[in-house]
């Protein structure tokens, strides 16, 4: 009966802890970053799985890799599961590698037990979801989905110029199909939470009905860069103190808004960076998130507000871009019952949870009915090499995946 129906949790553990061998980092995590060789690597044996579980393989323009499993009416789109392989620079384990990995398990387990599904299945790998190298962030779901153009996209470079385009060319991922335009019967993606709430509420499942919005900046204050010790310190220009300023601000602004609001400063870098030169140019990111629309427009004026004071008050020049936004999703019902449905009946403790965290889901619910599954991580901790989840959790999440994937491909 395909109600018994369940995948092969030793089998899943053990891919993902031979796709962590690639990148692997000595803390135990991986570091794998968009279309560096390691990301080859991790593609490379991802694609090798799939041949061997008979999957027809295609590559899109982003990279984007799409492996597919027939079905028995070839003329219904297919019904899809995955998420990306490219980590952290301190990355983890589990984060993307899990959604990835367990929808190879789904197929695989659907050939064990010779199941035959009326629609297609298909993994997707999607490119840069991280955007720790190259930003936006979610930058190839985001192509797919129609909310970024493929030649900006292909265009974007990292910290040394490089783009991601002639990163594509370079590791052999530089595929012929178009980005988008490819009917989904519905995309479903597993993942580990990412924060604390399903560990502390002891439950298995997490039944995930949306994701937060989020905003990225790139801000730039300038000043001017003087010696240390010959200027007074009235009439400063000192861009790195302005920036402090902004710093704490942020935070001050995401404490305001809480319990729903969060505001980073995660990245900076300070010009000339010299012991003994006051710092004439910062350059820094923010991150701002809430899960309601109208807010985040709200913290947005708020943010801006309080660069333009501090900037003015220490005599600075400066700039705000935003650089990526996702605004908030609410997933689709029918998928998210699938999800629910499928953790009740396989007996799984089962919570609805909003994600805090951004996903290629987010943009691709704007193309196709999506769903996500979420399963607890220790401490909710992610991006972080201690990333760490339990097997048994992690069988249990891709055991409701493919229940949910089969309620959508015509066979429950």
């Amino acid at each position: 009966m395909l109600k018994n129906l369940r995948i092969n949790g030793d089998r899943l553990w053990q891919s993902l802890m031979t796709l962590a061998e690639v990148g692997a980092t000595e803390k135990g995590g991986c570091r794998r970053l968009a279309l560096s060789d390691e990301d080859k690597a991790g593609r490379d044996l991802f694609v090798s799985w799939c041949r061997e579980a008979g999957c027809e393989i295609e590559v899109d323009e982003m990279g984007n890799i799409f492996a597919r499993r027939p079905g028995s009416d070839s003329s219904l789109a297919p019904i899809a599961t995955g998420s990306h392989l490219d980590t952290q620079p301190h990355g983890g384990k589990f984060d993307g590698a899990y959604g990835v990995l367990a929808g190879l398990e789904v197929i695989r387990a659907l050939n064990d037990h010779g199941v035959e599904t009326r629609a297609p299945l298909e993994v997707i790998v999607w490119t840069n979801e991280e955007g720790a190298r190259f930003a936006p962030s979610m930058i190839a779901s985001g192509v797919f989905a129609g909310s970024y153009d493929a030649e900006f996209a292909l265009g974007c470079t990292d910290g040394d110029g490089v783009t991601i385009g002639a990163e594509l060319e370079r590791i052999g991922y530089a595929g012929d199909a178009p980005c988008g335009g490819r009917a989904l019967g519905a995309f479903f993606e597993a993942h580990i939470e990412q924060g604390p709430i399903l560990e502390s509420e002891a439950k298995t499942v997490g039944v995930v009905t949306g994701v937060q919005g989020l905003r990225w900046y790139d801000v730039h204050l300038r000043g001017q860069d003087s010696h240390s010790g010959s200027t007074p310190m009235p009439g400063r220009r000192d861009a790195l103190v302005g920036s402090a300023e902004i710093v704490a601000a942020v935070d001050a602004l995401a404490l305001s808004f809480a319990p729903d609001g969060a505001a980073t400063v995660g990245q900076l870098e300070v010009s000339p960076n010299s012991r003994n030169t006051i710092p004439g140019h910062v350059f820094f990111t923010v991150d701002i998130r809430h899960p309601s629309a109208g807010v985040m427009d709200q913290m947005d004026e708020a943010f801006r507000n309080v660069c333009a004071e501090i900037a003015t008050r220490r005599a600075l020049e400066y700039s705000v871009d935003v650089v990526a936004y996702t605004p908030p999703v609410v997933f689709d019902k029918n998928c998210i019952d699938a999800v629910r449905r499928a953790g009740e009946q396989l007996g799984y403790p089962c919570l609805e949870i909003r994600s805090g965290a951004g996903h290629d889901a987010c943009h691709i619910s704007k193309v196709a009915p999506t769903g996500m599954v979420f399963v607890p991580c220790a401490g909710g901790l992610s991006h972080n090499e201690a990333e760490s989840a339990e097997a048994e959790d992690l069988a249990a999440g891709c055991n409701v995946l493919l229940h949910a994937m089969l309620s959508r491909a015509g066979m429950l």
